[in-house]
């Protein structure tokens, strides 16, 4: 029987994330920056984390939004070439975090575990390597879903090959590497920072909050304290001030008729901390905010058909 400890860091497995880093640190180095390479890594940074926050959280996690089977393939596939695994595994976890949001059993805690274990600790231990498919009930059942989680290796790994192909290894190190280490700890900082720094707004029973900052990095994920107050929106962005990109977007998207039904906060909950309601406990809050996985599915057969 093995005794080791699931929560150390992995290092085999590792190996992966940590050439990609050294590999960005030696890119300006092996290929001066040109106005091209910058932005191919910039475009790139934008759509995968576009892919991340529209797809990977607002649609799979939180189900905020409808859209058609084939734009949903889209999202699954552009957030996989992220190289942050599958869709199913992602919003498993992600919906766990939400239900247990700073309490021991959160996968990501800042509050419980440190910096180090909620920025990127949690992904290099093997305690969360299995894709929590209970959590997931709404998604599996499509296969093109189930084949990009067991083979979540192959979007990251054709965009790499297709950079080469087009531009060589300069195209490969900023488009791929560079991008991909920045849109990592991008994404990264709202499960680790968004419970440090900032403002809270709402009681929302953890330390997450609102900061300006990392929304305008992440397209608008860092209104962290509006999103745990009330997760299943489209938009995390409840004020004419903060910046949303990712449901601009969406709006664009819904505009043209790829995406549809796009949920917002009601009036009430947006006012809440303005008409002294934004005080609640998490059971209250939990039982408002049901969790997707937990729904009804008649409502979600009509979807992605």
């Amino acid at each position: 029987m093995s005794t080791r400890d699931p929560d150390r860091l992995a290092w085999a497995p590792s190996v992966p994330f940590f050439a990609i880093h050294a590999g960005a640190l030696a890119t300006p180095f092996l290929f001066p920056a040109t106005g091209g390479l910058l932005a191919l890594a910039a475009g790139l940074y934008a759509l995968r984390m576009f892919a991340i926050t529209a797809g990977y959280h607002r649609y799979f996690a939180h189900r905020a939004y409808k859209t058609g089977r084939a734009f949903q393939l889209v999202l699954a596939v552009l957030g996989g070439m992220s190289a942050q695994k599958g869709a199913l595994w992602w919003a498993a976890h992600h919906r766990d975090h939400h239900r247990y949001s700073d309490t021991e059993e959160d996968i990501h805690s800042l509050v419980r575990r440190g910096f180090w274990w909620s920025h990127v600790g949690w992904i290099l231990s093997t305690r969360y390597d299995r894709t929590v498919v209970e959590n997931v009930k709404d998604l599996t059942r499509w296969p093109e879903l189930r084949w990009l989680d067991r083979f979540h290796w192959v979007p990251p790994a054709a965009l790499a090959l297709l950079l080469w192909l087009a531009g060589g290894w300069a195209a490969f190190a900023w488009g791929f590497l560079v991008s991909t280490v920045f849109l990592w700890h991008g994404t990264f900082a709202i499960n680790s920072l968004c419970h440090l720094i900032g403002r809270k707004r709402y009681e929302t029973g953890d330390e997450s909050r609102n900061s300006f900052a990392l929304a305008v990095v992440t397209l608008g994920e860092g209104w962290h304290n509006n999103h745990h107050f009330y997760a299943a929106t489209a938009n995390q962005g409840w004020f004419w001030w903060e910046l949303d990109v990712s449901y601009y977007l969406l709006r664009a998207l819904a505009a043209v008729g790829v995406v549809r039904d796009l949920r917002l906060p009601p009036p009430h909950i947006r006012m809440a901390h303005r008409l002294g309601e934004g005080r609640r406990s998490r059971s209250a809050a939990d039982a408002e905010r049901q969790q997707p996985g937990e729904r009804q599915q008649r409502p979600l057969e009509e979807e992605a058909a």
